[in-house]
């Protein structure tokens, strides 16, 4: 079945089909509550909360992408749990193991290839591009996450984020500058095409 054919069951009172929906979609909700909130534990209310939402308003869900649709209400819910807090969203690029601690040389970095010299260097650029990301405003902050991190196209970032075309475009690459400048300060840990391309 398609997500619309489990949407028109939901809707029909089909709790069963609307749990497809959740286990096809809580990963990523998860994920992206995450990367705005920096709280495990606030992700997951965010997470749940989505859900709670989707279901109550799939009434007035009005066709196109669900998946945008929900991202755009986890969204909504972290920036309000941001707002009450009095906080800036801090993007976390770490990954975690199962016991929920942070791991020196996660799986998604590792590369059987590298030397520890290599796997340190890259682990620290890592880091530095976190400290870059989470210096930018909100709305350059989302925008990267969708389609740099999270492998969202133009078009699906703009409809998650409620915004123009080429609003997100425009904020994308101006995110990605002011990454990229806050980059300078460790030049030596960039690859040599990424210093080719600046230097020109």
């Amino acid at each position: 079945m398609s997500d619309e054919q489990f949407i028109q069951a939901a809707r029909r009172g089909d709790l069963d089909a609307f749990n497809r929906l959740v286990l096809e979609y809580e990963g990523l909700v998860y994920n992206v509550a995450l990367r705005l909130l920096s709280d495990p534990g606030l992700a997951e209310d965010a997470t749940q909360d989505a859900f709670v939402s989707a279901f109550r308003n799939l009434g007035r869900f009005r066709g196109g992408s669900f998946k945008a649709w929900l991202l755009r209400i986890v969204k909504n819910a972290s920036y309000d749990e941001l707002r009450r807090q009095g906080r800036r969203p801090i993007v976390a690029l770490e990954s975690e193991g199962e016991d929920g601690q942070t791991l020196d040389s996660p799986e998604w970095l590792a590369d059987p290839g590298e030397s520890p010299e290599e796997l340190a260097e890259r682990v620290e650029l890592g880091e530095a591009i976190q400290r870059c990301i989470e210096q930018l405003d909100v709305e350059f902050r989302a925008a990267i996450i969708l389609v740099d991190i999270q492998g969202f196209d133009y078009a699906q970032a703009a409809d998650t984020l409620e915004a123009p075309l080429g609003t997100i475009k425009s904020r994308l690459a101006r995110a990605r500058i002011g990454v990229q400048e806050c980059l300078q300060s460790v030049e030596e840990l960039l690859p040599q095409a990424m210093r080719l391309k600046r230097e020109q």
